[in-house]
């Protein structure tokens, strides 16, 4: 499906009524510009699945009308499906410098950084692709780099903030563009697509520079090794974590590949300053006095593979916890990590350790990234947009956006909450709701990409709660009899051991169904299959109320 030549169009690909898989794109006529790429990991019923990534089949369909992919900043959910896109359709990537540090490392894990032209860009950047022209403003939020985008056309400017927030003591001394926000506004916008995570939240987004005052205080009372675990992307809170490593004279190891590889990047591209000989190997950790050693490790969100879990659980291979340690949780748990999150708290109770966790309200050691209402109706108020989108959120975020939205002088017919597919046409300088293209998840599991699909995840959920029953058994061809078997192999239904009487009832049944089949002349193989399947299901299920998946052999020689 194309979208009609001469009109201005933004269609969302993936960020909507969700958190992460962020994608959208601002076309008019035949060029497409696609902003960000992210992804998102998946829940529990999407059994092996490793990441989500967007759907890109518009774009695929399009391809030659799309001209770049320019990035908001360097978040896992704004860039982490572009090595898995640009497989499928190579396009140019324009970022700013950590940004494309980011990029760049994860296209060369991929075989992807030689074929992929990037470009560099900042705040004062201007860049014309095709009949548009991209401008850009600079944001606060967690990453250091973070712009917003203008898109100039013929037909009036769209705006995409990105993620962002109005800190006015950041950290980095990166400050916010309102002056050119203003600019934008005064000049005339006509639709604004705006963030909306912390729409719920009232009032401002405390600034980032008091989690450092917190972590100097911990710090500072500490008496043995401090652990500190946040989320590798936050440069900002690396940098803080750095300066209180130094000033109670301390050494920094690092634990985590995810925290290794972003350490890397942004010190060699000036983002992070580590005093020379701080930074230690994790192997010589236990040469220290332990008031001498700072942990900084993945795993925040409780994920049951990164560092902080093998440390809660004693089972990492150079590092332990002692009684006496002090551990801190410098991030809050995203919804639905939040039971792996306390477990791991539980665990480090346990060793004996001093636990510093929950919302960064109470502890001090996390702030959001992200604006809360003031800010949002702030970035409202710049603007003064036509039409509003509220993008990056779930339901209840973009609702709650657009009730700011009406409440700083947006009519109310003309803000869309949008679905992922939707696609909003702008001619004339009227909006409209149009249609719906194609969108959606992508699954990437191991090295596959969109391999998986509902099929396979229903085999998965089914051999997950069930197990599987697989029967086999070999016919002689010249004397239609069986020669070998029915054997029956059980994985994740019953214990063979336990349940002979049941599986010699199961041997039985396959022997009747297949004599009968043989008897009749039966010659194709998905009867005798499917008549094996249903009989032996049956019995099963009376006597066990479970339906493994039942999986018949038949060999003939």
């Amino acid at each position: 499906m194309s979208i009609p030549a001469n009109k201005l169009s933004v269609v969302a690909l993936g960020g909507v009524n969700e958190i992460g898989k962020n994608m959208y794109v601002v076309q008019y006529g035949d060029e497409i510009i696609v902003i960000d790429c992210g992804s998102k990991f998946p829940d529990e019923s999407l059994l092996g699945i490793d990441l989500i990534v967007p759907d890109i089949t518009y774009l695929l369909e399009n391809r030659n009308k799309v001209k770049a992919l320019v990035v908001t900043h360097g978040h896992e959910d704004h860039i982490g499906g572009i090595p898995y896109i640009l497989k499928q359709l190579n396009m140019p990537v324009y970022g700013t410098r950590l940004t494309l540090g980011l990029i760049e490392g994860k296209l060369k894990e991929h075989g992807l950084l030689r074929d992929t032209k990037t470009h560099l860009i900042h705040s004062d950047s201007r860049i014309s692709l095709g009949s548009m022209t991209l401008s850009f403003f600079s944001t606060n939020h967690s990453i250091p780099d973070c712009l917003g985008i203008a898109f100039h056309t013929p037909e009036g400017t769209i705006v995409h903030t990105g993620d962002f927030k109005f800190d006015l003591t950041p950290v980095n001394n990166q400050y916010a563009d309102i002056h050119k926000m203003a600019d934008l506004g005064k000049n005339g916008v006509l639709a604004l697509l705006s963030e909306s995570t912390n729409a719920e939240r009232p009032g401002f987004t405390p600034s980032e520079r008091r989690v450092g005052e917190h972590i100097e205080e911990a710090f500072a009372k500490a008496t043995q090794k401090i652990f500190v675990s946040t989320f590798a992307s936050n440069v900002h809170r690396l940098q803080q974590i750095i300066d209180a490593t130094h000033k109670t004279d301390r050494k920094i190891s690092l634990l985590g590949r995810s925290m290794v590889n972003v350490v890397n990047i942004a010190t060699n591209l000036g983002y992070l300053n580590i005093p020379e000989g701080m930074l230690i190997d994790p192997a010589e950790v236990n040469d220290y006095e332990p008031h001498r050693i700072v942990v900084l490790c993945t795993g925040s969100q409780g994920e049951p593979m990164a560092a902080l879990s093998r440390l809660a659980a004693s089972s990492h291979r150079q590092i332990e916890v002692h009684r006496g340690d002090t551990v801190i949780l410098a991030a809050t748990p995203i919804p639905g990590n939040e039971r792996s999150v306390a477990r791991i708290v539980d665990n480090f109770y346990e060793l004996g350790a001093k636990v510093i966790y929950g919302s960064g309200t109470v502890t001090g050691m996390h702030v959001s990234g992200h604006a809360s209402q003031e800010e949002l109706k702030l970035m409202l108020t710049l603007m003064k947009p036509k039409y509003f989108i509220p993008i990056h959120g779930e339901y209840r975020m973009l609702h709650q956006h657009r009730l700011l939205a009406e409440a700083v002088g947006v009519e109310k017919d003309n803000i869309f909450i949008l679905k992922n597919g939707d696609v909003v046409e702008i001619q004339n300088q009227s909006a409209r709701l149009a249609r719906k293209i194609q969108t959606g998840n992508t699954l990437v599991d191991g090295l596959g990409i969109g391999d998986v699909g509902n099929v396979v995840l229903r085999d998965r959920k089914h051999l997950s709660e069930d197990g599987i029953l697989i029967v086999v058994v070999t016919l002689s061809k010249a004397e239609s009899k069986i020669i070998s078997g029915p054997d029956i192999i059980s994985r994740g239904f019953v214990y063979v051991r336990e349940s002979e009487g049941l599986l010699e009832e199961v041997n039985r049944i396959t022997t009747s169904e297949v004599q009968k089949l043989l008897l009749e002349e039966i010659n194709q193989w998905s009867t005798y299959k499917q008549s094996i399947k249903e009989s032996i299901g049956r019995f099963l299920f009376a006597k066990t109320k479970r339906r493994p998946m039942i999986l018949p052999i038949i060999i003939q020689i």
